[in-house]
């Protein structure tokens, strides 16, 4: 799947906005990708994260032995990455502010796990989950994204496989071009919400 395919994917579910957004990282940014508009519709997540499965093999080969996901972005996804690659899925939640397994799910020491996660802007979140695995004794072999805004910036501590990259210029909330400056910023993302 190429950038423009999966940009359009983004449009036609109406996920690719433009104005001034607040992003979970505390940047802003002209654009954002309102991703759980995407993941409303199943045949488009599954779309989606067939092409990505599909990247993940061509990559990893059979190495993953299950899938995590950070909460709340990154389950949609994750789910439908561990059907697509017939894995158990798992997610991390935040717990007294930091990410942990909760629920009764457990990793081993003998885990491959690969994270995936929708969109990577900084990778706060992604090096935040990873770090919750590496806690329980499982390895991270890699990490998986639909998109990478950061243009293969963003350093999550692992190999980074996306879907595709959507470099989108973000900026402190003091250094805002003219042009952003006169829009109402809105926070549409999750971070902060539980």
């Amino acid at each position: 799947m190429t950038r423009d395919e999966v940009l359009a994917e983004f449009r036609a579910a109406g996920a690719l906005l433009e104005g001034h957004f607040i992003l979970s990282s505390g940047l802003r940014s002209a654009v954002f990708l309102q991703k759980a508009r995407v993941f409303s519709e199943p045949a488009r997540t599954e779309r989606l994260c067939k092409a990505l499965a599909a990247k993940v093999r061509e990559q990893l080969g059979d190495a993953p032995t299950v899938i995590v996901s950070p909460a709340t972005g990154g389950i949609v996804p994750g789910y439908e990455m561990a059907r697509q690659l017939g894995l158990k899925g798992l997610y991390v939640e935040r717990e007294n502010g930091e990410f942990t397994l909760r629920r009764g799910f457990e990793l081993s020491k003998d885990d491959k796990v690969l994270v995936v996660e929708d969109i990577v802007s900084t990778g706060l979140s992604s090096r935040e989950c990873i770090e919750a695995i590496n806690k329980t004794g499982a390895t991270v072999i890699a990490e998986a994204c639909l998109v990478d805004r950061s243009g293969g910036e963003a350093d999550v501590g692992v190999p980074l496989i996306a879907l595709t990259e959507y470099k989108v210029p973000a900026y402190p909330a003091d250094q805002l071009p003219p042009e952003l400056e006169a829009i109402p910023a809105i926070k549409p993302g999750s971070r902060g919400l539980a």
